[in-house]
């Protein structure tokens, strides 16, 4: 429909972290160099779409990815902390590795993405409800046909859009992980309230 509006869902670019599979959460891992990178590369993509909105995480990785893409859209990127990713409490800062060692059980569930098994992280639930409120308040600011975009996190982002296609956990379970700088495209459906999945994973050439 020419008056649905969409919204684009931005992951930040890699980070040594990310490189070294160490868990981030709320730590403030900065972009490394491809990092940097892919988040140039990828705002050309964004700004030939014409965004009128640019909200992105307050972490760096996030805001860093956004400054890219506000430089090409000439948008200046609003900060929301909302869009930030799951905390993760005690674990931020552990490597992969480290935590199969000192938790095997729980790493392994970690690993299916059910991040509630983090003792002292924030819950799914809670995540969701930010999530939701803040693209729902980006929804709200987007004019009629137009498209806004958010820059955040990959297990943030996988939750939120699983919420807003009314998905199940057996369907939230068919949408692998984004890569860096990876992006989704969700466009409103106003005959039934939901939304609709128009691309998922979409990443520019290297």
């Amino acid at each position: 429909m020419p008056d649905a509006r969409t919204l684009v869902l931005l992951r930040h670019g890699r980070t040594a972290w990310n490189q070294a599979r160490r868990i981030q959460g709320h730590a403030d891992a900065e972009l490394d160099e491809i990092g940097h990178a892919q988040a140039q590369a990828v705002a050309q993509h964004v700004a030939a779409l014409g965004p009128v909105h640019l909200w992105s995480s307050d972490l760096t990785r996030a805001a860093t990815t956004a400054a890219y893409v506000g430089a090409a859209c000439g948008l200046a990127p609003v900060a929301d902390a909302r869009l930030r990713e799951y905390a993760l409490g005690s674990r931020e800062g552990m490597t992969h590795a480290d935590y199969a060692v000192a938790h095997p059980e729980e790493f392994a569930a970690f690993r299916t993405g059910d991040f509630d098994v983090v003792p002292d992280g924030e819950g799914t639930l809670a995540v969701e409800k930010r999530m939701r409120a803040v693209l729902l308040d980006l929804l709200d600011a987007t004019p009629a046909g137009g498209l806004s975009v958010a820059v955040s996190h990959g297990a943030a982002l996988r939750v939120v859009i699983a919420s807003l296609l009314s998905w199940d956990v057996e369907e939230l379970q068919t949408l692998g992980a984004l890569d860096n700088c990876g992006w989704a495209v969700l466009t409103e459906s106003p005959a039934t309230g939901g939304f609709r999945l128009g691309a998922y994973n979409r990443v520019a050439p290297a």
